[in-house]
């Protein structure tokens, strides 16, 4: 702690009585002076625009100095201060009118000259109950405390009623421009002076800006409630369309579901059918391998023995070749199939297995007989076939299905 005598007081000045602010460059100082005055000022290299108002440190001092609750006399050195922020005047104004605690005085000393103007508007808006003072030094602001102690009241002195009035309406006109431009208060009224004097103008022109930044407010206002009444109903239609696609989205997938079911109970109907050939097939094969046996043992003429071995063997030929038909197809063949099927939805099974034995390069006789029918009827099928490929009378089948199988 930092003690020293200063004009008979006792000056009281702790280090951690400061607040750093590396980005404006400045630092924060607070010391006491006596038994109840606080003086602040800044540390820097140069002209700095204070930020902030350290409300922080303006509290601490006051818990450690025991003067939470008493009144104290405020003494604010301005040296290289050249501006405040919007922010500062923001909070500024809002402290004018609960100071905590309430000051016997305010005084600022060490003004420069550009600033003059910002500390003038600050003590227009002060409650009369608090006077500020505008003094040129340390020196000067330490006499105004002692005056203000012995009684003495601090005012202007004015050389005529002109000049008086001069002061009253310029304070009249820096607190109307705080209360516009520092605390946005635009439906107050506006105290404009007679016609005839000489600060008239100045006082309608700060009632016009008042009034338009009045009305740029409403604009904005309601700019801002037709945006959200837009923003509104955007997000409705938005709600709207995503249900809606939702809703769509759980039908597909409830279609989806019931085609996947009827197809799996198609595949296993189809691989119940398929055993039941496969089963027949290996039966009738089975037979015919019998049959052919006997038939070798029998004693009959060499000719027509060697025609029945014959017609059993082309049978039992023909009954592996329909069995590997309905077993063994390859992913190309049932690939075709699949293809076949999407392109043309009107083809029936005989209609598919037939495609596809012309696709393997079975001849009519093989096929028809694989079929089951007869090879005019195998011809009568491929010419109905040929409409329900949408093929001309002079298109193949054949060269068709074998670009399908390419595209």
């Amino acid at each position: 702690m930092k003690s020293q005598q200063e004009s008979n007081l006792q000056v009281t000045e702790k280090p951690h009585w400061k607040i750093d602010h590396p980005d404006q460059k400045y630092t924060t100082r607070i010391r006491k002076i006596g038994d109840d005055i606080l003086l602040t000022y800044y540390e820097s290299d140069g002209e700095i625009c204070i930020e902030t108002r350290d409300q922080s440190l303006f509290q601490m001092v006051l818990d450690e100095t025991g003067l939470k609750d008493k009144l104290v006399y405020l003494l604010r050195d301005l040296s290289n201060v050249k501006d405040i922020s919007y922010t500062y005047k923001q909070k500024l104004t809002r402290l004018v009118y609960q100071w905590q605690p309430y000051y016997k005085l305010i005084v600022f000393f060490n003004i420069s000259p550009e600033f003059e103007t910002t500390v003038e508007t600050f003590a227009s808006i002060v409650p009369q109950s608090t006077p500020v003072l505008m003094v040129d030094s340390y020196e000067d602001a330490l006499q105004a405390v002692k005056n203000i102690k012995s009684g003495i009241v601090p005012s202007e002195t004015c050389e005529d009623h002109e000049d008086e009035l001069y002061v009253l309406r310029k304070k009249e006109f820096l607190a109307a421009t705080a209360r516009i431009g520092w605390m946005n208060m635009l439906n107050q009224p506006i105290n404009l002076p007679d016609h005839d004097e000489l600060l008239y103008p100045f006082f309608k022109a700060l009632e016009s800006l008042q009034s338009d930044l009045l009305a740029i407010e409403q604009l904005s206002a309601e700019e801002r409630r037709l945006g959200d009444i837009k923003a509104e109903k955007t997000i409705s239609e938005k709600k709207i369309l995503l249900n809606a696609q939702l809703e769509l989205n759980h039908q597909l997938k409830n279609q989806f579901s019931r085609e996947k079911a009827a197809l799996r109970s198609r595949i296993a109907s189809q691989d119940m059918e398929l055993t039941r050939v496969s089963t027949a097939v290996a039966e009738k094969t089975a037979t015919l391998l019998s049959l052919r046996e006997k038939i070798f043992g029998l004693d009959i003429d060499a000719a027509m023995k060697k025609e029945l071995i014959d017609s059993c063997s082309k049978m039992i030929e023909t009954e592996t070749i329909e069995k590997q038909i309905n077993t063994d197809l390859s992913v190309t063949d049932s690939e075709f199939l699949s293809k076949l099927q999407r392109k043309h939805p009107n083809l029936n099974q005989r209609d598919l297995r037939i495609c596809l034995l012309i696709k393997l390069n079975y001849d009519t006789r093989e096929i028809a007989r694989t079929i089951g029918i007869s090879t005019r009827g195998l011809e009568s099928i491929r010419y109905r076939m040929h409409k329900k490929l949408g093929l001309s009378k002079h298109q193949s089948i054949k060269n068709y299905l074998t670009n399908l199988i390419i595209s």
